[in-house]
């Protein structure tokens, strides 16, 4: 069994118990970073043996935890913090555990960009995450202005200004963000404001920590309705509504007072 482990972000304490039954009893802890990860593992007195996976491993490490998961051993994968996969190594040993009918199951943990979802006070119904911008996207982030639904970015310290004046330049000075660090640690800072507003900030501010930047989505232009007002009062009485509610419907629909929609249709 592959174990995909979530673990804390900032806080130890964020940790659970199930993590840390599993962190005990597995055969093998498989992390990003294993000077890192013994830092929380002594914390809480795990003695697992663990090994070194990462985004430069290469094939050959990932054959050797398969080998190890058909032998039948038990293996949890873990990154610095949060949960692997999500801008973080791991995708190799699950796609290979797949093909070869190992089981994978979760045990989930903190993520960074959820916490910086509710943080930011923008639409949580319907969101994007794209993680870190590509040098080819941020050349052109013309994908983004259209873009309805709330944006989550990620960004390291030394980059967030420019990345900021770029989308400043694709999205305008005005649209609102929230900017936030540290989740969970003793410094957690969530900043809203706009892109302009915050160019400016970290122009004159020192950037310290990983950023997640979460973006207010542009707002839906509002539907234009051509067809004539008793065509449509007409549409909804094909379907069954009577005059009255075919009335009542349209005017609801086209944000009229129903007695504008009344005298159109007699």
């Amino acid at each position: 069994m592959l174990y995909i482990c979530g673990t804390p972000i900032g806080n130890l304490q964020d940790i659970t118990l199930r993590q840390l039954d599993i962190l005990k009893t597995v055969d093998i802890i498989a992390a990003e970073d294993t000077r890192h990860s013994r830092k929380l593992l002594t914390h809480f007195g795990i003695t697992t043996p663990i090994t070194s996976y990462h985004s430069h491993s290469g094939e050959g490490k990932g054959r050797f935890l398969l080998a190890k998961l058909q032998q039948g051993k038990k293996i949890a994968l873990i990154t610095d913090s949060g949960m692997p996969l999500i801008s973080d190594p791991g995708i190799d040993i699950v796609r290979m555990c797949r093909e070869n009918n190992i089981p994978i199951t979760t045990v989930p943990g903190p993520t960074a960009f959820v916490s910086a979802l509710v943080l930011s006070g923008f639409d949580t119904a319907s969101f994007t995450f794209f993680g870190f911008l590509s040098k080819k996207q941020k050349k052109d982030l013309s994908f983004l202005v259209n873009h309805e639904q709330t944006i989550i970015l990620q960004e390291a310290p030394h980059k967030i200004t420019k990345t900021l004046e770029l989308l400043q330049n694709a999205l305008g000075a005005e649209r609102p963000i929230a900017i936030s660090r540290e989740i969970t640690k003793l410094y957690e800072e969530t900043l809203c404001f706009t892109l302009g507003e915050a160019v400016s900030y970290y122009k004159e501010n020192a950037a310290q920590g990983e950023f997640v930047i979460v973006i207010e989505g542009r707002e839906a232009e509002p539907e234009v309705i051509t067809t004539p007002i008793p065509d449509q009062v007409a549409s909804y009485m094909e379907k069954g509504f009577s005059k009255k509610e075919a009335i009542k419907m349209v005017a609801k629909d086209m944000r009229l007072p129903k007695s504008v929609v009344y005298r159109e249709v007699v």
